[in-house]
């Protein structure tokens, strides 16, 4: 037996009834959701974003990038050509002052001193042989002028004798001239002879190996560089500061700088010597700005990029606002303290100031500048106050007076707002 199919209009109410089973929560939802938001007491403070005034430190810096370099190196060369027999050192050695580092071939410098030695005992021989016929000229001399005395002789004789024995004392002069020639000479080559043997002219680590064992050095055309020798106990850190910044700079600030890989580290310095030559790369004009930092543990090396950061003015356990919310108030010119003091009265607003300078660094009420903040005034409202600051950057100002620690700020409005109200949420 067939059952009987339902026809559409029995079928209609049913997805009806569904509809609205569906339907209907979600309207509940809607309107409870809706109702605060177009009908419902709105809170004045829901259009702002406040920030708490905290006790921190701050710093204004002029931050440069920068590399190290040893303090302390030299460009250990050759002195005399030939070629590169041996070296006895690698790159990271420590070597002492007077190690030997390289020997360059000494055969050709041995073997001129060899000759100037010989060429000198040569001399020095007839240095001995002048100095006898001087001897004996000078003895016949005194003969003839005896004999010429007693009237035995001529006068040519005595001429002649005179004559031979100036003639021996000339050419020993002569000898002896030559002799100090060669001993210069073999001076000379002996130093070559040292040369040869490369010593260290320094305490430090080699750095760097710039020469091969069995090249030929020529030192007729440039002086060859064969390793580099460098004190790494100190490094030097040399950073470009620019044009804008490079005013700001002081010799014997502090500054202090971090490495890619020392984990956020920071190594203190001095700022010791501004270059007056700038260097210009695409246009733009940067100073050199160098300082020296110890390096006992060695964690320092060459050519290590070093994000630097010079600090121009600190304060330590001072008030701090975002600059966010000096943004909020309006600008005023500004007052001496005295007629600041006159308003606050030494009421409210001189205790909110207790205590908000102090710290290192921390700015007078004399040399302080002055700012608009709107402030949460505990009852439901924003009021607008003056503040007196010290130190600020490009995140954070210090507050000399005008706040007291944990009171709310306006540092911004809240998206989709305007003047400080909601917007009411469109209609879709």
């Amino acid at each position: 037996m067939t059952r009987p199919t339902p026809s559409r209009t029995q079928a209609r109410p049913r997805w009806t009834r569904r509809v609205l089973l569906i339907l209907a929560p979600l309207l509940l939802a809607g309107g409870w959701y809706a109702w605060p938001q177009f009908f419902g007491k709105r809170d004045p403070l829901d259009g702002y974003q406040f920030a708490t005034v905290q006790r921190g430190d701050i710093e204004d810096v002029v931050t440069a990038t920068g590399t190290l370099q040893p303090r302390d190196y030299v460009d250990v060369g050759a002195q005399v050509s030939g070629q590169l027999r041996k070296i006895h050192v690698e790159v990271g050695d420590t070597v002492k002052a007077g190690d030997l580092l390289a020997e360059i071939d000494p055969t050709v410098y041995r073997a001129r001193v060899d000759a100037s030695r010989a060429q000198l005992k040569n001399l020095r021989a007839q240095l001995r042989d002048r100095e006898a016929q001087l001897t004996l000229a000078q003895i016949q001399l005194r003969r003839q002028r005896a004999l010429m005395a007693e009237d035995a002789t001529t006068r040519e004789s005595l001429q002649t004798a005179e004559a031979s024995a100036q003639s021996a004392d000339a050419q020993l002069e002569a000898l002896r001239a030559q002799i100090e020639q060669i001993e210069s000479t073999l001076r000379a080559d002996e130093a070559n002879l040292q040369y040869a043997r490369i010593l260290s002219p320094m305490a430090g680590t080699v750095v760097s190996i710039t020469a091969r064992q069995g090249q030929t050095l020529n030192t007729n055309q440039q002086a060859p560089v064969v390793m580099r020798i460098a004190d790494l106990s100190t490094m030097t850190v040399q950073t470009q500061v620019s044009e804008a910044d490079v005013s700001r700079l002081r010799l014997g600030m502090e500054a202090y700088f971090t490495t890619l890989g020392g984990g956020g580290k920071r190594w203190q310095g001095t700022l010791e010597k501004i270059e007056p030559t700038p260097t210009v790369t695409n246009n733009v004009v940067l100073y050199n700005a160098l300082f020296d930092v110890p390096n006992p543990d060695g964690r320092l090396m060459t050519q290590m990029t070093a994000q630097v950061f010079f600090i121009v003015s600190q304060a330590k356990d001072v008030l701090l606002v975002p600059m966010a919310a000096l943004a909020q108030g309006a600008p005023r010119a500004p007052q001496s303290a005295t007629a600041a003091a006159a308003r606050n009265g030494g009421g409210a607003g001189a205790n909110r100031g207790a205590g908000a300078g102090r710290g290192t660094g921390a700015a007078t009420a004399a040399g302080a500048r002055q700012g608009m903040v709107k402030v949460d005034d505990g009852r439901g409202g924003v009021e607008e106050r003056k503040v007196e600051l010290g130190v600020s950057n490009r995140v954070q100002a210090q507050v000399v007076a005008g706040l007291a620690e944990g009171e709310r700020v306006v540092s911004g409005l809240v998206v989709g707002t305007d003047s400080g109200r909601p917007r009411m949420t469109p209609r879709l």
